[in-house]
């Protein structure tokens, strides 16, 4: 019986013990039982794919070890959830709960253990999403892009467009990330006071990064070659051919340039702060960046949601079997995802504040779990 004593120890630490080693191994065993799904369906999917762009067993074990921590992120609050459904109901079906309530057990305390693990794996997801999921997806694009999508060499970028500050424009056709080299350059600066007009054009055919200073250019700064410079005063124009022109720094270096071709799911926090800050000084809109960097950290605390709303319902279903245990996790975490992805749109869309954006599903979700478990504690 969960609430009997040893000699010398109280009986709420042998209750918690007992109810955080059930509710650990069911959400491990959960989390394993979705992941091995989740692969097993992908690769069927995939796998004829792969075997017609002829890639090598090693290669498709590494896409599916990279993508492995996607899916624990975004599996980890449905394992949650299944564990605290069973691990309660179980409780509740051998009367161990009904126990529990007539020694003074009430329904909060009895959270505490389940609420206490789901914040330790919250963080430790914070963490997850964070910084091991990034890297892991971008080696799974790049096996994406270099095998079944064309075969392209991912260490070049096409079709670059930034803006540089308020008042200029930089085009790259296409960007050599490991040489810092970039092609068929175009640079446009426009009137400050009238931005529609163009006063000035570089044309280039490379813009190479220096990294170390030369007579000419400082340390740390970009070159263009073989091109020219055209000047627009008035409706007249002049052209100034070039060899090799120092452009100075501007506020994109390569490792921003390679960055700024990942999506928000490729860089970790500091990458995707930082990159936020640059296009914030570019005068971008960043409102999109802003939610999915916020959303980052807003994600992983679904599991504590999840617990306040499986704990009340199962301890009010002593009947809840397997099935319909899975069944409520498929729907509860189906309306959740449904919820957050259309706040999201708000918040892409400048309508909503970023950081409120990627925190409404879970605190309208929270304020709907704290009511339901008010309505069963009643």
């Amino acid at each position: 019986m969960a609430g009997s004593r040893t000699a010398g120890e109280p009986a709420v630490t042998i209750l918690d013990r007992y109810i955080l080693r059930q509710f650990v191994t069911s959400f491990v065993f959960g989390l394993l039982a979705f992941l091995l799904i989740f692969l097993v369906i992908d690769m069927m999917e995939k796998l004829d794919d792969f075997m017609d762009a002829g890639v090598q067993f090693p290669v498709i074990l590494q896409y599916y070890v990279s993508f492995t921590p996607e899916i624990i992120k975004l599996m980890t609050p449905v394992a949650v959830l299944l564990a605290a459904l069973f691990v309660t109901g179980r409780l509740a079906g051998q009367n161990e709960l009904a126990a529990m309530k007539s020694s003074g057990v009430s329904l909060w305390r009895l959270l505490l253990p389940f609420l206490f693990v789901a914040f330790v794996i919250s963080g430790l997801s914070v963490y997850l999403n964070g910084w091991i999921v990034p890297d892991a997806n971008q080696e799974k694009f790049d096996i994406e892009r270099n095998t079944l999508r064309g075969g392209g060499d991912v260490t070049m970028r096409y079709n670059i467009l930034f803006q540089e500050g308020p008042h200029r424009i930089v085009s790259v056709n296409y960007f050599d990330v490991r040489g810092k080299t970039a092609s068929r350059v175009s640079i446009q600066d426009f009137d400050p006071m009238d931005r529609t007009k163009l006063i000035r054009r570089f044309d280039a055919q490379q813009m190479q990064w220096q990294s170390e200073a030369t007579p000419d250019a400082p340390a740390n700064s970009w070159v263009l070659l073989h091109g020219s410079r055209r000047e627009f005063p008035d409706s007249s124009q002049s052209m100034i051919p070039f060899q090799r022109l120092p452009i100075g720094t501007l506020l994109l270096t390569p490792s921003d340039i390679e960055k700024k071709q990942r999506t928000p799911d490729e860089m970790i926090y500091p990458d995707l702060k930082e990159f936020i800050e640059n296009q914030q000084r570019a005068g971008q809109d960043v409102s999109r960046w802003e939610v999915e960097y916020h959303a980052k950290i807003a994600f992983p605390f679904a599991s504590v949601i999840m617990i306040l709303f499986g704990v009340p319902f199962a301890s009010n279903r002593p009947r809840t079997g397997a099935a319909l245990g899975i069944g409520i996790c498929v729907a509860i975490t189906f309306i959740y995802m449904i919820f957050l992805k259309v706040s999201q749109v708000f918040g892409y869309n400048g309508d909503l504040n970023p950081i409120l954006t990627a925190w409404m599903a879970n605190i309208v979700f929270f304020v709907a779990a704290v009511g339901n478990l008010v309505r069963v504690k009643q």
